[in-house]
């Protein structure tokens, strides 16, 4: 898609929250929308992503504490815990949380999905441009009182 080129002076004059703020909207639309296709929100693919990264070794507490800092719907965690359970995707043993062969297919699914996503916001933006605009953003966080730091995988 193509957009209007304006003078480094007129884009360097524009409000840097708005922008952020509309990108992030945006994307996080993207992503919502593909995660619907199965009935999953948000808070299922961190879930999924988490418990798929350490088999066994989150529980329901400790993994509410972990992703809350993602959540900003004021998600039911023990509500997605127990849908992801209740569609034979999750299992829970001795309180600690494991995906079924099913939970990790529906996982995969939902990564390509996003991916169609994170590739469509991408096009057209140079891989070092796409690094610069994250460093600024991260600096812009970390200026204001936030953490500058990439979150761990």
């Amino acid at each position: 898609m193509d957009i209007k080129e304006y003078s480094a002076e007129d884009v360097a004059g524009q409000p840097i929250g708005w922008w952020s703020s509309e990108a992030g909207r945006r994307v996080v639309a993207g992503l919502r929308e593909a995660l619907g296709v199965e009935g999953l929100g948000q808070a299922h693919w961190w879930t999924l992503n988490h418990v798929a990264a350490a088999p066994g070794t989150w529980g329901r507490e400790a993994l509410v504490e972990r992703l809350a800092s993602y959540d900003d719907l004021g998600t039911d965690f023990g509500g997605v815990f127990d849908d992801l359970v209740g569609r034979g995707w999750m299992t829970e043993e001795d309180g600690l949380l494991t995906l079924t062969p099913e939970g990790e297919a529906a996982r995969l699914r939902a990564r390509e999905r996003n991916l169609r996503v994170h590739e469509r916001a991408h096009e057209g933006i140079d891989e070092g441009d796409f690094v610069t605009a994250i460093n600024v953003l991260r600096r812009i966080v970390a200026n204001m009182g936030g953490n500058g730091d990439l979150p761990p995988r």
